[in-house]
């Protein structure tokens, strides 16, 4: 049954708006009209907006912060022996924004009308990435759906939190940078051409950084508005080229393959497999479908591509130590706990020891570089403005000399 997004106005004068499931808009304003409500505007979820708007390429997408609460939501509800279509009903209701209740109620509509889960999902592929789909399909195929979403839920609410952690530590100093960058950029436009011009009129030679100074603030009068066109034109156009499967992928290579980036990327890829994997081999899962599914986890493009190779390696026949081995983009460390994991029989819990120490290992490696983050940036904006003090205190301290010339 399709969703609708409505608006509505109560018997006070109130303005509703949310979302309700009808057969058609005729049968939704009969709904809204037995609510008590005066139907304004009735739309088929998803249709509204369609005119031209600014925020347009985010339509269909889902914040982390959304994605990890209805995925809690949804995995505490089908855990407690709810059907999947009614867990995504009551979240749907329980939402405040329309937008998520209408991809829900979307995705049930998929459900009812004979789709699987998984498959519901991939008709909405912003909402719902890659590794959310295939681990959703590799839960069903092996009847353990429920251990999956929540699996899902704590992977999807720690990367949120992550993320957000992550930001906050970084926003300091890029306000920091942004203030100072802007502040040198009025001096340059606005400042320094008067003090320089009071230079220029004594007719003597002025010091060379003084003379630079000069050379920047002019250029940034004559062509700074170009430059920064220039440099949005230029950002697009690596959006757009990025978004090329080729491109990422090679892209993607180069930071798996290339100091200094190579450990961090190889680190993360790894401790997002080994996690999931873990997980979902717990969950008995059968290993091949767990593998493909943490594949999709990892989020560098090339090291996905070496996963999904591990999981045709092994579905050949090959230990899944040495298929790991002979992708060459996994730790030694995770490659030898999950030789022992396969011989003493307990793969699961090896591989949950594994993801523990990556994440740690990788937690402090964030947390060196985020401090290092702060510092560096005082050091390089102080720089700067440093050079911008010496190059007008020069001809200042010089000033006698100027006038006797």
């Amino acid at each position: 049954m399709p969703a609708y997004s409505y608006s509505a106005a109560d018997k006070a004068g109130g303005s509703r708006k949310g979302v309700i499931e009808a057969p058609s808009p005729g049968a939704a304003r009969s709904a809204l009209r037995d609510q008590g409500l005066l139907p304004l505007s009735v739309e088929l979820a998803g249709e509204r907006g369609k005119g031209f708007s600014l925020p347009s390429f985010r339509r269909g997408a889902l914040s982390a912060k959304a994605l990890a609460t209805i995925t809690r939501q949804i995995a505490t509800l089908v855990g407690s022996d709810i059907s999947i279509e009614e867990a995504l009903r009551l979240v749907a209701l329980q939402s405040e924004q329309a937008s998520v209740s209408a991809l829900l109620l979307a995705v049930r509509a998929s459900i009812l009308d004979g789709r699987s889960f998984a498959a519901a999902l991939a008709a909405q592929p912003r909402a719902f990435p890659e590794f959310y789909r295939a681990s959703v399909a590799a839960g069903e195929a092996s009847g353990k759906l429920p251990d999956v979403l929540n699996h899902l839920a704590e992977f999807v609410e720690n990367r949120q939190a992550n993320g957000q952690k992550l930001q906050l530590a970084l926003l300091y100093p890029a306000l920091l940078a942004v203030v100072s960058i802007g502040m040198m950029a009025l001096l340059m436009v606005y400042v320094v051409p008067d003090i320089v011009r009071v230079f220029i009129s004594r007719g003597a030679d002025l010091p060379l950084l003084t003379r630079m100074l000069i050379a920047i603030s002019w250029f940034v009068q004559s062509y700074g508005l170009y430059v920064l066109v220039l440099l949005a034109a230029l950002g697009l156009l690596l959006l757009r080229w990025a978004r090329v499967p080729a491109n990422r992928l090679r892209m993607d290579r180069f930071f798996s393959e290339r100091r200094p980036f190579r450990r961090f990327s190889r680190q993360l890829s790894a401790a997002r497999f080994a996690g999931s994997l873990a997980t979902l081999v717990g969950s008995a899962v059968p290993l091949v479908e767990a593998l493909h599914a943490a594949a999709a986890v990892t989020p560098n493009r090339w090291v996905r591509e070496k996963a999904v190779g591990v999981a045709t390696r092994v579905r050949e026949g090959v230990s899944l130590r040495a298929a790991m081995q002979e992708a060459g983009v996994f730790p030694t460390m995770l490659v030898a706990i999950v030789a022992s994991g396969e011989s003493s029989g307990k793969l699961a819990p090896a591989l949950s020891r594994a993801a523990t120490e990556l994440e740690r290992e990788l937690d402090a490696l964030v947390s060196a570089l985020v401090a290092l983050a702060e510092p560096l940036v005082l050091l390089v904006m102080g720089g700067l403005v440093l050079m911008m003090v010496l190059a007008i205190l020069l001809p200042i301290i010089n000033l006698n000399n100027l006038v006797t010339l």
